[in-house]
């Protein structure tokens, strides 16, 4: 989509002027391997350091980042937007979406369809009239309006942690959707600058957008499930895992859909029959590669962030800067209080229309939505758009503001992450905010469940491999032990590790039967996606133990 829109403006000619180096540029100002180490040691300390302080690492890592940015070898940085829409995104996002809750999604969709839909739009049309009243021109104005409209999903999973599923959820979930409204708000806007625009044109972005973008996500959901069921060994599987997103952003964009959407449509459908496809050292050696991979991505995008946020403060010319600090904190205001007053009004119109009691056991107090309120946090999305701005338009002439849009957008990205992600503690703790012990029950009753369909299954899984006597003895003993002692506590397994072959093959064949009974809770909604996820870790880890070594290539 970001291509789509640079085509409709034509070609991206730079102006003589300094040439800002870019992120992967050999050979050129910035010293790649060096800057590859310097965002990994950053990270490390950030990590550490944020932890040690109790302040969320993302936050660490933008100061890092901008403390970076001075550095002479490093100043005048730029972070290729290709590089965070087309590379960093769609892995983030399919990760995002294989660890949320689909159940929470389902509970609370007419939520995260509102915020993800009319939020966006009512912010980017609130940052775009307050900054044009300020004497910023109607394209850059609407421009900003799109950049700066959506949270951002890294940003959210990074700094919101600690609060509760259901709040959580909804925040991942809008964060994870609402990209794809935005950056149709920003190809529109920037189209508008060659050319005016149409209802016609855009509705017609909008249903491409959304519809297309789903399509690809089940197409390529589709078959990466045929890939997965022929491929069972764990280094292919890994492949078509990693293949996933990629994929279904690629689907999207050729058909000038949402890749965003596609991506969480994909990871969301894979979330829900990957259980039943994906081999247990597959899942084992993916989790593990997809952990790793986020963190380091996640973590270097703040790094790189703040370094470019010294580039946009540098690149800063057609305006003074009081000009443009102006128009960075009044887009702030108008960012936060346009979420703000969503979160206190709109509940209440929703409890005017719909009177069901089903929906009155759901509803909460203007001081509980106060941190869902303040958790609107701006991050690398934004920017990769603003940077995606084509420097000149059809004609060559340069593009309006471009500079301003840079500088501005970065501005807010600043204040929101470090203004609301320093005091979202103290917020959560002001609201009060129950305490979910739900997810403690359901992982004991998928314990429960577990251990029973193992039980059950004992005597003719014996019979299938040839099995009795002292082996079927000892391991029933085992499971019904670990099974009285989930009826009167909530302690973990208990259980010796036998190592006899037989043993471990009759204990191998039931661990199928124990993963069904999870996996059929999941799907009647008694338990949620975590809990599976949690419980069929513990499963995996058994059976790549029990087949040892099969995580190691043939």
């Amino acid at each position: 989509m970001l291509a789509d829109t640079a085509a409709a403006v034509g070609p991206r000619r730079r102006p003589h002027r300094r040439a800002a180096p870019s992120l992967p540029a050999p050979g050129g100002a910035v010293p790649t391997l060096e800057l590859i180490v310097v965002v990994l040691v950053a990270l490390l300390v950030g990590t550490a350091l944020g932890r040690r302080l109790h302040v969320a690492p993302p936050l660490v890592l933008l100061v890092l980042g901008l403390a970076l940015g001075f550095v002479p070898a490093f100043r005048g940085l730029t972070v290729p937007p290709e590089l965070v829409l087309l590379v960093v995104l769609p892995a983030l996002l399919y990760w995002e979406s294989l660890t949320t809750s689909l159940r929470e999604i389902r509970a609370n969709l007419r939520v995260i369809v509102l915020v993800s839909v009319l939020l966006v739009l009512l912010t980017a049309g609130a940052v775009a009239v307050v900054l044009h009243a300020l004497g910023v021109p109607w394209g850059p104005a609407w421009i900003l309006g799109g950049v700066l409209a959506p949270t951002d999903a890294t940003a959210v999973a990074g700094v919101a942690r600690g609060m509760p599923r259901r709040t959580l959820t909804t925040l991942r979930a809008e964060s994870l959707v609402n990209d794809g409204t935005a950056l149709v708000i920003y190809a529109i806007a920037v189209h508008a600058v060659a050319e005016p625009v149409t209802g016609g044109y855009l509705a017609g972005r909008f249903a491409v957008s959304y519809l297309g973008g789903a399509a690809a996500g089940v197409a390529v959901w589709w078959l990466a499930v045929q890939l997965r069921e022929r491929a069972r060994e764990p280094l292919q599987q890994s492949v078509v895992s990693l293949l996933t997103p990629f994929a279904a952003f690629l689907l999207a964009e050729l058909v000038h859909a949402s890749g965003v959407l596609a991506v969480v449509v994909a990871g969301l459908l894979i979330s829900q029959s990957g259980p039943r496809v994906i081999p247990a050292a597959a899942r084992v050696q993916s989790q593990s590669f997809w952990a790793v991979v986020s963190h380091v991505l996640n973590g270097g995008l703040f790094v790189l962030v703040g370094m470019q946020l010294i580039t946009a403060a540098d690149g800063l010319s057609s305006t003074d800067t009081w000009h443009a600090v102006g128009w960075t904190a009044a887009a702030f205001v108008a960012v936060i209080g346009t979420r703000l007053l969503w979160f206190h009004t709109t509940p209440y119109v929703i409890r005017a229309i719909d009177r069901r009691p089903v929906q009155r056991t759901r509803r909460v107090g203007w001081r509980h939505r106060m941190p869902s309120a303040w958790a609107g946090f701006r991050g690398a999305v934004s920017l990769a758009a603003a940077l995606g701005v084509p420097e000149t338009t059809a004609d060559g002439a340069p593009f309006p503001g471009r500079d301003v849009i840079v500088f501005v957008t970065g501005g807010v990205i600043l204040a929101t992450l470090l203004v609301q992600g320093l005091t979202l503690p103290a917020v959560v703790r002001w609201a009060r905010l129950p305490a979910d012990d739900a997810l403690e029950d359901e992982r004991h009753e998928a314990e429960v469940a577990a251990t029973r369909a193992a039980l059950e299954a004992l005597p003719a899984e014996a019979d299938r491999l040839g099995l009795g006597g002292k082996i079927v003895t000892k391991l029933e003993a085992e499971y019904r032990m670990h099974a009285e002692a989930l009826e009167q506590t909530d302690d973990d397994t208990a259980g010796g590790r036998a190592r006899e072959r037989d043993f471990e093959a009759l204990r191998l064949a039931v661990l199928a039967h124990k993963r069904a009974a999870v996996v059929r809770l999941r799907d009647e909604q008694r338990i949620d996606d975590i809990v599976l996820r949690e419980v069929q870790a513990q499963l995996d880890a058994e059976e790549v133990r029990l087949t040892r070594g099969a995580l190691a290539p043939e």
